[in-house]
């Protein structure tokens, strides 16, 4: 179930924030210096929603996350130890080094997979929350995706499938107004992804992602919805990614104004005045906690560069069920 309000819940999402803010911002310099090896796609600008979302969830509930997913591991309740250490390739990671950046998982935390095929964690949030309903749980499904993958295959079949049989799944777009170098505006038919909703018979919200507390009681009212069995809602959350669509992009497709004029707007300075307003932080109390999220990403580095590579042998690990894993490394399938 949803954790209980309580006085200390807007400094716990801000410190939340802030802990995703400094994961990135680390995972950025560490590429950069190439201690990393692939793709990283960054969700910087984009904070509020997964800390939001996260918030009203219980640790028995599911996401599905995409290939700009360390935040919504992160605001689930993921080591970022050991989110780190799978950058690295380093077999103390979450899937032992062989997932990296795009394919972090861990059915522990009710995280089914990021997914560095766009809409593909569609089909898998639906079949959760069919299991969900055929056990009786009140347990719910967040599938986090983006402004394109709305515009494929998946996000249609995934919603009039979830509405069919009234699912428990909250459908959450991060519609940070790109796929890849494509403007959402260029690429999409309707001026807000929220009315797809009504096609499906489903409750549609759009709503400002860089505010984190709106954010928060749309997931709120969606997650009750699905609880009560009432089914599926699709909530478009509108922000914007600060970075490039990966690391390294060369961003051609937006100009520095565009991208200076949305940093105004970054959720965390929105949050940092709204609790300073209530008299919840003063600038002390800020520097804590940006210390302490900083203080944590040294030592998940720390943890990531002295923790061992996996195995060779351990190359076809982890690929099957049972044991036909273990006969395919100990000389082929049988």
């Amino acid at each position: 179930m949803a954790p209980a309000p309580s006085s200390e819940e807007p400094l716990s999402l801000y410190r939340t924030m802030w802990r995703i803010r400094a994961f990135e911002t680390k995972v950025g310099e560490l590429f950069a210096s190439n201690r990393i090896p692939g793709f990283v796609h960054l969700s910087i600008g984009q904070e509020a929603i997964p800390t939001g979302v996260s918030s009203v969830l219980g640790p028995e509930d599911y996401i599905t996350s995409t290939h700009r997913g360390h935040g919504h591991m992160l605001a689930k309740g993921a080591d970022p130890r050991r989110m780190m250490a799978e950058l690295f390739g380093k077999s103390t990671g979450y899937c032992k080094g062989k997932g990296g950046s795009m394919h972090i998982a861990d059915f522990g935390l009710g995280v089914l997979g990021a997914n560095g095929v766009v809409a593909g964690g569609f089909p898998i949030a639906v079949g959760a929350g069919l299991s969900c309903k055929l056990r009786g749980t009140r347990q719910v499904v967040v599938c986090y995706f983006g402004d394109g993958a709305s515009n494929r295959g998946p996000f249609h079949e995934a919603l009039n499938m979830a509405s069919i049989w009234k699912l428990p799944v909250i459908f959450v777009c991060e519609n940070n107004r790109f796929a890849s170098t494509t403007p959402v505006g260029y690429s999409t038919s309707v001026g807000r992804i929220a009315v797809r909703a009504k096609g499906y018979g489903m409750p549609g919200k759009s709503i400002d992602g860089n505010q984190v507390l709106e954010v928060r009681e749309a997931a709120r009212e969606a997650v009750e919805r699905a609880r009560e069995g009432e089914g599926p809602s699709l909530i478009e959350a509108r922000t914007y990614r600060f970075r490039g669509h990966f690391e390294g992009d060369p961003q051609r497709y937006r100009t520095k104004e565009e991208v200076e004029k949305a940093i105004k707007r970054d959720p965390i300075l929105l949050f940092r005045r709204e609790l300073m307003k209530r008299g919840l932080l003063d600038p002390e109390r800020d520097r804590e906690i940006q210390e302490a999220a900083q203080k944590e990403m040294e030592e998940a580095v720390r943890f990531a560069e002295e923790s061992p590579l996996p195995a060779p042998e351990e190359a076809l690990e982890d690929l099957y069920a049972g044991d036909v894993g273990q006969a395919a490394g100990k000389g082929g399938l049988r």
